[in-house]
């Protein structure tokens, strides 16, 4: 018997296979859950059918978060083919490039909403979207990062998204409570995605958390995975509105 046998659930946020979706993906695939993928546009959806399909996903869907419409589109067909389901994996966040190049007082306006907008309230509406299938309770995982608690040197207003980010978390979490619907955070360390090729200094920053951390290294995409699973999962049944730290993700020594 697997974990998370009998347990359904879309992940957004997969652009390739070294993405911390899809870490997530395969821990979850391994506990036996049965996955739904979003793709934004497709260029990325010729990179995530292939890795989807390989875990035997039948449920591909386009999806741009910055629209409620497919938003909504995406869980009106999960409602379709499934009827319910147990879990939300979101890991989506985008910056325009510029806007992490510049010092944070140079930010602009537009770079600002955008940040926002595809970082922290994609959540709030996926959130919105999936608590009616959710109807036995279910849980909800994001992805922050070390930026939202602290200023790192070229995560700027991306940092400044993941703070809201984990704001919404526990508001959400508060909220839902009651309806047995769970909603946390992982914050891991840097990692090598494609995202994070965005990040100035990136390398850098690999290499800090490689001396500082407890572990003295980076965390993997399979740590993420694990991490991800266990609050998925009914072992975290009694925890939610919380960020889980995975080491680099915050309790860096002072060495």
């Amino acid at each position: 018997m697997g974990l998370m046998d009998g347990k359904r659930g879309v992940i957004f946020g997969v652009a390739n296979n070294r993405s911390i979706a899809w870490g997530v993906a395969q821990q979850l695939n391994e506990a036996g859950a049965e996955l739904a993928f979003t793709y934004l546009n497709e260029a990325l959806e010729k990179r995530v059918r292939p890795l989807a399909e390989s875990l035997g996903s039948k449920v591909i869907l386009p999806c741009d978060v910055g629209s409620d419409d497919e938003i909504a589109a995406v869980f009106k067909e999960l409602e379709q083919q499934w009827g319910t389901i147990d879990f939300v994996v979101h890991a989506v966040a985008f910056a325009n490039r510029d806007e992490l190049k510049k010092p944070f007082t140079l930010t602009s306006r537009e770079g600002f909403a955008l940040a926002m907008d595809i970082s922290a309230y994609s959540l709030v509406a996926m959130t919105r979207y999936a608590q009616p299938l959710m109807s036995d309770g279910g849980s909800i995982v994001t992805m922050s990062y070390l930026g939202a608690m602290m200023a790192v040197p070229g995560y700027g207003v991306m940092g400044v998204a993941k703070a809201a980010l984990e704001s919404s978390v526990r508001y959400l979490a508060a909220e839902l409570g009651s309806q047995k619907i769970r909603v946390n955070a992982v914050s891991a360390g840097p990692i090598k995605t494609l995202a994070a090729s965005g990040v100035g200094n990136f390398n850098e920053k690999l290499h800090i958390m490689e001396t500082r951390s407890p572990l003295r290294r980076t965390v993997s995409q399979e740590e993420v995975g694990k991490a991800s699973l266990y609050l998925l999962s009914d072992l975290a049944s009694g925890v939610t509105g919380e960020v889980h730290y995975v080491d680099g993700g915050f309790n860096i020594s002072a060495e």
